[in-house]
């Protein structure tokens, strides 16, 4: 079965992802950084340092940890986030300290190249319990952001074909 020119086997990380990336530079605050995913309607982005390398990932998991009084120092695993469906469930961007990004984030962030094929990402999602994959250069700046609803997209359209 295929999805546009290629085989479903064959569709990458470059084929699936959303190349319209919002950054988030580690030293923003917070505060401002909840306003920036919440103007940009997504729920994560990547944190980057001044050069535009991925140093981390900050997402409404990250707020939330924030909001239950989980300290940098005491955070958890990503894999044991909870999981952030809706924009109700994000905290009210008013009480989020000016402490910088880089204090919160999730420094242990999965990433793959835009050659990665379809079925590695899949499995790497499962394995990290994720929604959501940064893809990045090979000067580890984000060019694309991978989702689950990129998948289950290109599924859907490889059954749709078939």
């Amino acid at each position: 079965m295929t999805v546009g020119a290629k085989p479903f086997a064959d569709l990458n990380a470059a084929d699936l992802m959303s190349r319209d990336v919002v950054a988030i530079p580690e030293r923003m605050s917070l505060r401002t950084a909840a306003r920036l995913l919440a103007r940009a309607q997504v729920s994560g982005a990547p944190v980057i340092d001044q050069d535009g390398a991925c140093v981390g990932v900050i997402s409404a998991s990250d707020f939330l940890r924030w909001a239950r009084g989980d300290t940098p120092s005491r955070r958890r695993r990503h894999a044991e986030s909870p999981c952030v469906c809706a924009d109700w469930q994000m905290v009210e961007t008013e009480n989020l300290p000016a402490e910088e990004v880089g204090a919160y984030m999730t420094a242990d962030v999965v990433t793959a190249a835009p050659s990665t094929g379809i079925v590695e990402l899949a499995r790497m999602m499962m394995d990290a319990h994720i929604h959501r994959i940064l893809v990045l250069d090979n000067r580890r700046r984000p060019v694309g952001v991978l989702t689950t609803t990129d998948i289950l997209a290109a599924v859907a359209n490889a059954e749709h074909e078939r």
